[in-house]
């Protein structure tokens, strides 16, 4: 098995998402952070902005209880009274280690459809863009239904 895939050899979420922005931003991931190799940030081509941050955490951080390490992505809403309805929702919390009213972390798992994980880092890609332009480099998503 390859690495970046699960047991039947599917590809990952985070593969899948990585294979969205590049494909729709042209963008691939950046490994800034040499104590946390697995973390992997998402950024504007032009600005260096992040819009998304994905990385494995202690599931106690996120309030699981016994929990092993847990995947998830960061992405910044432009709405927080959006991230407080959503961290309602099983698979989203707040921010982790990021600022809490405008980021949410959504767990990486299959709770959250690929997607509506494509939808909000569409969102936080636009929220996050320099203002002048905030499309992608094909226009937006491009997310098929499955």
């Amino acid at each position: 098995m390859r690495p970046g895939t699960g047991p039947q050899g599917e590809d990952k979420m985070r593969e899948r998402i990585f294979r969205y922005v590049k494909e729709t931003y042209g963008t691939e991931p950046d490994y800034p952070f040499s104590g946390f190799p697995d973390y992997a940030v998402l950024r504007h081509g032009d600005s260096r902005k992040w819009f998304a941050l994905i990385m494995n955490v202690p599931g106690e951080k996120l309030g699981w209880k016994g929990a092993e390490r847990i995947e998830i992505v960061n992405v910044k809403l432009g709405d927080p009274m959006l991230a407080d309805m959503l961290v309602r929702q099983p698979g989203y919390f707040y921010g982790y280690h990021m600022r809490r009213g405008s980021w949410v972390s959504i767990l990486l798992d299959g709770t959250v459809s690929l997607e509506e994980v494509c939808r909000w880092v569409d969102e936080s890609y636009v929220v996050t863009a320099p203002r002048r332009g905030k499309k992608g480099k094909n226009g937006g998503s491009r997310l098929k239904s499955t």
